[in-house]
Protein backbone atom coordinates (compact mmCIF):
# COMPACT_ATOMS: atom_id res chain seq x y z
CA UNK A 1 0.00 0.00 0.00
CA UNK A 2 1.93 2.88 -1.21
CA UNK A 3 1.26 6.55 0.64
CA UNK A 4 0.77 9.21 -1.68
CA UNK A 5 2.56 12.20 0.18
CA UNK A 6 1.16 15.65 -0.86
CA UNK A 7 4.30 17.36 1.22
CA UNK A 8 5.69 18.88 -2.36
CA UNK A 9 2.76 19.98 -3.69
CA UNK A 10 0.09 20.89 -0.89
CA UNK A 11 1.45 24.54 0.30
CA UNK A 12 2.81 23.37 4.08
CA UNK A 13 2.30 25.09 7.73
CA UNK A 14 4.70 26.24 10.11
CA UNK A 15 4.19 26.52 13.71
CA UNK A 16 6.28 28.77 15.93
CA UNK A 17 6.42 28.15 19.70
CA UNK A 18 6.85 31.32 21.83
CA UNK A 19 6.99 29.43 25.15
CA UNK A 20 7.21 32.76 27.23
CA UNK A 21 4.67 33.40 29.73
CA UNK A 22 4.01 36.34 32.56
CA UNK A 23 2.54 33.74 34.81
CA UNK A 24 1.92 30.01 34.40
CA UNK A 25 -1.78 29.28 34.78
CA UNK A 26 -2.98 26.94 37.32
CA UNK A 27 -4.75 24.63 34.97
CA UNK A 28 -1.70 24.57 32.49
CA UNK A 29 0.55 21.68 31.31
CA UNK A 30 1.74 23.33 28.30
CA UNK A 31 5.43 23.73 27.06
CA UNK A 32 5.67 27.03 28.40
CA UNK A 33 7.86 29.23 31.28
CA UNK A 34 7.25 31.72 32.96
CA UNK A 35 9.90 34.45 34.89
CA UNK A 36 12.59 33.61 30.99
CA UNK A 37 11.36 36.59 29.29
CA UNK A 38 15.05 37.67 29.58
CA UNK A 39 16.20 34.78 27.09
CA UNK A 40 13.75 36.11 24.36
CA UNK A 41 16.52 38.13 22.46
CA UNK A 42 18.39 35.22 22.55
CA UNK A 43 14.99 32.88 21.48
CA UNK A 44 14.31 35.06 18.76
CA UNK A 45 17.72 34.26 17.10
CA UNK A 46 18.10 30.56 17.68
CA UNK A 47 14.23 30.46 16.08
CA UNK A 48 15.83 32.31 13.18
CA UNK A 49 18.47 29.87 12.66
CA UNK A 50 16.53 26.69 13.21
CA UNK A 51 14.15 28.67 10.28
CA UNK A 52 17.47 28.84 7.84
CA UNK A 53 18.45 25.08 8.30
CA UNK A 54 15.42 23.73 7.92
CA UNK A 55 14.42 25.72 4.49
CA UNK A 56 18.29 25.05 3.30
CA UNK A 57 17.82 21.32 4.13
CA UNK A 58 14.86 21.19 2.06
CA UNK A 59 16.57 22.18 -1.60
CA UNK A 60 13.92 24.06 -2.25
CA UNK A 61 11.69 27.13 -1.27
CA UNK A 62 8.63 25.20 -0.15
CA UNK A 63 5.28 27.76 -0.50
CA UNK A 64 3.93 28.55 2.58
CA UNK A 65 -0.02 29.22 3.12
CA UNK A 66 -0.80 29.73 7.50
CA UNK A 67 1.89 31.03 10.07
CA UNK A 68 0.95 30.23 13.53
CA UNK A 69 2.73 31.66 16.58
CA UNK A 70 1.48 29.77 19.61
CA UNK A 71 2.56 29.62 23.00
CA UNK A 72 2.78 30.75 25.88
CA UNK A 73 1.91 34.39 25.09
CA UNK A 74 3.15 35.17 21.50
CA UNK A 75 2.18 38.68 22.28
CA UNK A 76 5.28 39.03 24.66
CA UNK A 77 7.68 39.33 21.36
CA UNK A 78 8.39 43.10 20.77
CA UNK A 79 7.53 44.29 17.82
CA UNK A 80 11.61 44.01 16.81
CA UNK A 81 11.30 40.68 17.26
CA UNK A 82 8.62 39.62 15.44
CA UNK A 83 9.58 41.44 12.62
CA UNK A 84 12.91 39.70 12.62
CA UNK A 85 10.86 36.48 12.72
CA UNK A 86 8.70 37.38 9.58
CA UNK A 87 11.60 38.49 7.84
CA UNK A 88 13.16 35.04 8.05
CA UNK A 89 10.55 33.53 7.26
CA UNK A 90 9.85 35.73 3.83
CA UNK A 91 13.87 34.98 3.29
CA UNK A 92 13.34 31.45 3.33
CA UNK A 93 10.24 30.15 2.51
CA UNK A 94 7.49 31.24 -0.47
CA UNK A 95 4.67 32.97 1.44
CA UNK A 96 1.61 33.33 -0.23
CA UNK A 97 0.15 36.47 -0.56
CA UNK A 98 -3.09 35.77 1.20
CA UNK A 99 -1.12 33.34 3.57
CA UNK A 100 -2.95 33.32 7.01
CA UNK A 101 -0.48 34.86 9.81
CA UNK A 102 -1.92 34.10 13.24
CA UNK A 103 -0.70 34.95 16.31
CA UNK A 104 -2.14 33.97 20.07
CA UNK A 105 -2.49 36.48 22.59
CA UNK A 106 -3.33 37.20 25.98
CA UNK A 107 -5.72 40.49 26.99
CA UNK A 108 -3.79 41.66 29.48
CA UNK A 109 -0.27 41.90 27.51
CA UNK A 110 -1.28 44.12 24.44
CA UNK A 111 -1.25 47.84 23.83
CA UNK A 112 -2.75 49.61 20.58
CA UNK A 113 0.24 50.66 19.33
CA UNK A 114 1.58 47.11 19.26
CA UNK A 115 -1.27 45.74 17.61
CA UNK A 116 -1.23 48.44 14.61
CA UNK A 117 2.48 47.32 14.11
CA UNK A 118 1.73 43.80 14.12
CA UNK A 119 -1.25 44.12 11.40
CA UNK A 120 1.72 46.51 9.65
CA UNK A 121 3.87 43.55 9.35
CA UNK A 122 1.10 40.97 8.26
CA UNK A 123 -0.42 39.47 11.32
CA UNK A 124 -3.89 38.78 9.61
CA UNK A 125 -5.59 36.80 12.52
CA UNK A 126 -5.90 36.96 16.35
CA UNK A 127 -6.35 34.16 18.88
CA UNK A 128 -7.25 35.63 22.37
CA UNK A 129 -6.79 33.39 25.56
CA UNK A 130 -9.96 34.92 27.08
CA UNK A 131 -11.43 31.81 28.59
CA UNK A 132 -14.55 33.55 30.58
CA UNK A 133 -16.03 36.33 30.64
CA UNK A 134 -16.46 36.23 34.51
CA UNK A 135 -13.69 37.60 36.84
CA UNK A 136 -14.54 34.83 39.68
CA UNK A 137 -13.36 32.27 37.01
CA UNK A 138 -10.36 34.12 35.06
CA UNK A 139 -8.93 34.65 38.88
CA UNK A 140 -10.03 30.52 39.26
CA UNK A 141 -7.62 29.98 36.08
CA UNK A 142 -4.57 31.97 37.29
CA UNK A 143 -5.62 34.22 34.26
CA UNK A 144 -3.48 38.13 34.35
CA UNK A 145 -6.68 39.73 32.39
CA UNK A 146 -9.89 40.66 33.58
CA UNK A 147 -13.20 41.23 31.35
CA UNK A 148 -13.06 44.95 30.81
CA UNK A 149 -9.00 44.15 29.48
CA UNK A 150 -11.00 41.69 26.71
CA UNK A 151 -13.01 44.24 25.55
CA UNK A 152 -10.26 46.98 25.63
CA UNK A 153 -8.11 44.19 23.62
CA UNK A 154 -10.84 43.70 21.00
CA UNK A 155 -11.34 47.30 20.29
CA UNK A 156 -7.66 47.67 19.81
CA UNK A 157 -7.76 44.77 17.65
CA UNK A 158 -10.68 46.45 15.52
CA UNK A 159 -9.00 49.91 15.55
CA UNK A 160 -5.65 48.19 14.12
CA UNK A 161 -7.22 46.91 11.47
CA UNK A 162 -7.97 42.79 12.46
CA UNK A 163 -11.22 41.50 10.76
CA UNK A 164 -10.35 38.17 11.82
CA UNK A 165 -10.64 37.44 15.60
CA UNK A 166 -10.88 33.96 17.31
CA UNK A 167 -11.89 34.30 21.65
CA UNK A 168 -10.82 30.91 23.22
CA UNK A 169 -13.31 30.16 25.96
CA UNK A 170 -13.26 27.47 28.19
CA UNK A 171 -16.14 25.50 30.23
CA UNK A 172 -16.53 22.88 32.65
CA UNK A 173 -15.21 24.94 35.50
CA UNK A 174 -15.31 23.35 39.01
CA UNK A 175 -17.22 26.60 40.14
CA UNK A 176 -19.01 27.38 36.91
CA UNK A 177 -22.99 26.82 36.55
CA UNK A 178 -24.88 26.53 33.39
CA UNK A 179 -26.04 29.67 33.65
CA UNK A 180 -22.39 31.19 33.73
CA UNK A 181 -21.52 29.12 30.87
CA UNK A 182 -24.19 31.04 28.79
CA UNK A 183 -23.88 34.39 30.32
CA UNK A 184 -20.23 34.03 28.82
CA UNK A 185 -20.78 32.30 25.35
CA UNK A 186 -23.69 35.05 24.76
CA UNK A 187 -21.03 37.78 26.39
CA UNK A 188 -18.74 36.58 23.27
CA UNK A 189 -21.33 36.50 20.77
CA UNK A 190 -21.89 39.65 21.36
CA UNK A 191 -18.27 40.66 20.71
CA UNK A 192 -19.10 40.02 17.44
CA UNK A 193 -16.06 37.48 16.72
CA UNK A 194 -15.36 35.62 13.66
CA UNK A 195 -13.96 32.48 15.35
CA UNK A 196 -15.05 30.65 18.81
CA UNK A 197 -13.09 28.02 20.22
CA UNK A 198 -14.55 26.25 22.89
CA UNK A 199 -12.58 23.65 25.44
CA UNK A 200 -13.83 21.30 27.57
CA UNK A 201 -11.33 21.62 30.95
CA UNK A 202 -9.35 18.81 31.88
CA UNK A 203 -7.40 18.85 34.71
CA UNK A 204 -4.21 17.75 33.61
CA UNK A 205 -1.86 15.85 36.33
CA UNK A 206 0.72 17.37 38.62
CA UNK A 207 -1.04 21.16 37.94
CA UNK A 208 -1.77 23.54 40.85
CA UNK A 209 -5.65 22.83 40.01
CA UNK A 210 -5.02 19.50 40.03
CA UNK A 211 -4.43 19.64 43.58
CA UNK A 212 -6.88 21.77 44.65
CA UNK A 213 -9.41 19.42 43.77
CA UNK A 214 -7.77 16.58 44.78
CA UNK A 215 -7.27 18.48 48.18
CA UNK A 216 -10.88 19.52 48.39
CA UNK A 217 -10.44 23.39 47.96
CA UNK A 218 -12.58 23.16 44.72
CA UNK A 219 -14.94 20.62 43.53
CA UNK A 220 -14.17 17.76 40.98
CA UNK A 221 -16.12 19.06 37.35
CA UNK A 222 -19.11 17.24 36.41
CA UNK A 223 -18.84 15.61 33.10
CA UNK A 224 -22.91 15.63 32.76
CA UNK A 225 -22.74 19.34 33.64
CA UNK A 226 -19.93 19.63 30.85
CA UNK A 227 -21.59 17.93 28.43
CA UNK A 228 -25.03 19.75 28.85
CA UNK A 229 -22.95 23.31 28.46
CA UNK A 230 -21.42 21.70 25.11
CA UNK A 231 -24.59 20.76 23.81
CA UNK A 232 -26.01 24.45 24.51
CA UNK A 233 -23.25 25.83 22.89
CA UNK A 234 -23.97 24.05 20.01
CA UNK A 235 -27.32 24.63 19.72
CA UNK A 236 -27.24 28.62 20.52
CA UNK A 237 -23.74 29.34 18.08
CA UNK A 238 -25.84 27.78 14.99
CA UNK A 239 -28.82 30.28 15.95
CA UNK A 240 -26.92 33.43 15.57
CA UNK A 241 -24.77 32.22 12.24
CA UNK A 242 -21.63 30.49 13.09
CA UNK A 243 -21.00 27.27 11.99
CA UNK A 244 -19.42 24.40 13.98
CA UNK A 245 -17.20 23.17 11.50
CA UNK A 246 -14.71 21.16 13.84
CA UNK A 247 -15.65 19.45 17.27
CA UNK A 248 -14.14 22.56 19.40
CA UNK A 249 -14.50 25.13 16.63
CA UNK A 250 -17.09 27.57 15.16
CA UNK A 251 -16.59 30.41 12.64
CA UNK A 252 -18.65 32.98 10.65
CA UNK A 253 -18.75 31.74 6.77
CA UNK A 254 -15.36 31.75 5.25
CA UNK A 255 -13.47 32.55 8.38
CA UNK A 256 -12.54 28.73 9.63
CA UNK A 257 -8.57 29.03 10.82
CA UNK A 258 -6.88 27.66 7.84
CA UNK A 259 -4.00 26.30 10.22
CA UNK A 260 -6.12 24.29 12.22
CA UNK A 261 -7.69 23.20 9.43
CA UNK A 262 -3.84 21.92 8.01
CA UNK A 263 -3.40 19.34 10.89
CA UNK A 264 -7.03 17.81 10.91
CA UNK A 265 -6.43 17.34 6.69
CA UNK A 266 -3.63 15.76 7.99
CA UNK A 267 -1.51 17.88 5.75
CA UNK A 268 2.54 18.83 6.26
CA UNK A 269 3.95 21.53 8.85
CA UNK A 270 6.76 22.26 10.36
CA UNK A 271 6.96 23.07 14.01
CA UNK A 272 9.69 25.75 15.22
CA UNK A 273 11.06 26.62 19.05
CA UNK A 274 10.93 24.73 21.80
CA UNK A 275 9.03 21.52 21.73
CA UNK A 276 7.86 22.08 19.20
CA UNK A 277 6.13 19.73 16.53
CA UNK A 278 6.19 19.02 12.97
CA UNK A 279 5.29 16.29 10.37
CA UNK A 280 6.54 16.34 7.08
CA UNK A 281 7.59 13.78 4.41
CA UNK A 282 6.36 10.88 6.41
CA UNK A 283 8.81 12.01 9.77
CA UNK A 284 7.61 13.73 13.02
CA UNK A 285 9.85 16.11 14.69
CA UNK A 286 9.73 17.40 17.96
CA UNK A 287 11.72 19.55 19.60
CA UNK A 288 14.07 19.72 22.98
CA UNK A 289 11.29 21.45 25.74
CA UNK A 290 13.58 24.00 27.78
CA UNK A 291 14.37 27.33 26.36
CA UNK A 292 18.26 27.13 27.50
CA UNK A 293 18.67 23.65 25.45
CA UNK A 294 17.24 25.18 22.33
CA UNK A 295 18.73 28.13 22.38
CA UNK A 296 21.97 26.28 22.68
CA UNK A 297 21.09 23.52 19.98
CA UNK A 298 20.29 26.04 17.74
CA UNK A 299 23.92 27.31 17.84
CA UNK A 300 25.33 23.68 17.14
CA UNK A 301 26.96 23.62 13.26
CA UNK A 302 26.10 20.80 11.07
CA UNK A 303 23.55 19.18 8.49
CA UNK A 304 20.80 17.10 8.75
CA UNK A 305 18.17 16.05 6.42
CA UNK A 306 15.02 17.74 5.76
CA UNK A 307 13.11 18.10 7.81
CA UNK A 308 15.03 17.18 10.60
CA UNK A 309 17.18 19.85 12.83
CA UNK A 310 19.99 20.33 15.36
CA UNK A 311 16.97 21.15 18.01
CA UNK A 312 15.09 18.40 17.85
CA UNK A 313 14.43 15.76 20.85
CA UNK A 314 14.06 13.06 18.90
CA UNK A 315 12.17 12.05 15.42
CA UNK A 316 9.70 9.76 14.41
CA UNK A 317 8.98 8.28 10.78
CA UNK A 318 5.88 7.01 10.58
CA UNK A 319 4.12 3.93 9.07
CA UNK A 320 1.76 3.68 6.95
CA UNK A 321 -0.77 2.08 9.57
CA UNK A 322 0.28 4.75 12.14
CA UNK A 323 -0.49 8.09 9.39
CA UNK A 324 -3.83 6.16 8.28
CA UNK A 325 -4.90 5.90 11.86
CA UNK A 326 -3.90 9.69 12.45
CA UNK A 327 -5.46 10.63 9.33
CA UNK A 328 -8.72 8.70 10.55
CA UNK A 329 -8.69 10.49 14.11
CA UNK A 330 -8.01 14.08 13.03
CA UNK A 331 -10.12 13.70 9.62
CA UNK A 332 -13.64 12.97 11.41
CA UNK A 333 -12.90 15.99 13.93
CA UNK A 334 -14.19 17.84 11.07
CA UNK A 335 -17.81 17.33 11.90
CA UNK A 336 -19.21 18.48 8.33
CA UNK A 337 -16.44 17.58 6.24
CA UNK A 338 -15.11 14.68 7.86
CA UNK A 339 -13.32 11.88 5.77
CA UNK A 340 -14.32 11.41 2.29
CA UNK A 341 -13.94 8.13 0.46
CA UNK A 342 -11.92 10.25 -2.59
CA UNK A 343 -9.26 12.11 -0.27
CA UNK A 344 -8.55 8.66 1.50
CA UNK A 345 -8.10 6.75 -1.38
CA UNK A 346 -6.19 9.83 -2.95
CA UNK A 347 -3.50 9.56 -0.12
CA UNK A 348 -2.91 5.75 0.68
CA UNK A 349 -4.22 4.42 -2.59
CA UNK A 350 -6.44 1.79 -0.76
CA UNK A 351 -10.32 2.21 -0.40
CA UNK A 352 -11.48 3.81 3.04
CA UNK A 353 -13.83 0.50 3.15
CA UNK A 354 -11.24 -1.97 2.56
CA UNK A 355 -9.39 -0.60 5.75
CA UNK A 356 -12.58 0.11 7.93
CA UNK A 357 -15.74 -1.51 6.30
CA UNK A 358 -16.71 -2.91 9.30
CA UNK A 359 -15.44 -0.16 12.17
CA UNK A 360 -17.69 2.23 10.00
CA UNK A 361 -20.60 -0.34 9.76
CA UNK A 362 -20.50 -0.83 13.55
CA UNK A 363 -20.12 3.24 14.62
CA UNK A 364 -23.06 3.96 11.83
CA UNK A 365 -25.19 1.10 13.86
CA UNK A 366 -25.04 2.38 17.06
CA UNK A 367 -25.65 6.05 15.70
CA UNK A 368 -22.04 7.55 16.31
CA UNK A 369 -21.13 7.67 12.71
CA UNK A 370 -22.89 8.82 9.44
CA UNK A 371 -22.09 9.29 5.63
CA UNK A 372 -22.46 12.90 4.50
CA UNK A 373 -22.03 15.41 1.42
CA UNK A 374 -23.65 15.60 -2.03
CA UNK A 375 -22.48 11.88 -2.49
CA UNK A 376 -23.02 10.59 0.33
CA UNK A 377 -19.21 9.68 0.47
CA UNK A 378 -18.12 11.10 3.62
CA UNK A 379 -17.62 9.52 6.73
CA UNK A 380 -18.48 12.47 9.47
CA UNK A 381 -19.80 12.49 13.37
CA UNK A 382 -23.28 12.58 14.27
CA UNK A 383 -24.31 14.51 16.77
CA UNK A 384 -24.11 12.32 19.23
CA UNK A 385 -20.44 11.41 18.42
CA UNK A 386 -19.20 15.22 18.95
CA UNK A 387 -19.99 14.16 22.73
CA UNK A 388 -18.24 10.72 22.20
CA UNK A 389 -15.44 11.60 19.64
CA UNK A 390 -12.63 9.92 21.57
CA UNK A 391 -13.86 6.74 21.62
CA UNK A 392 -14.95 6.97 18.21
CA UNK A 393 -11.45 7.69 17.45
CA UNK A 394 -10.31 4.84 19.37
CA UNK A 395 -11.95 2.22 17.33
CA UNK A 396 -9.57 3.18 14.59
CA UNK A 397 -6.58 2.82 16.23
CA UNK A 398 -5.38 -1.04 15.36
Amino acid sequence: MAICYPDRVEPISLYLHIPFCIQRCGYCDFNTYAGMKKFLPAYTSALANEIKRVSLASNERLPVHTVFFGGGTPSLLSIRQLESILETIHECFDLAPDAEISMEANPGTLSLDWLMTARTLGVNRLSYGVQSSLDKELALLGRIHNQSDVIHSIDWAHSAGFDNLNLDLIFGLPIQSLADWQQTVQWAVDLHPQHLSLYNLTIEEGTPLESQINSGELPRPEDDLAADMYEWAMDHLSTVGMDQYEISNWSMPGKECRHNLQYWLGLPYLGFGAGAHGFAEGIRTENVPTIIDYIDRSGRQGEVPFPRTSTNLRTTTIDEKTQIEEFMMVGLRLVKQGVSRQRFQERFGINLDEVYGKTITRLIGVGLLEWGGDERDTLRLTRRGCFLGNQVFAEFLG
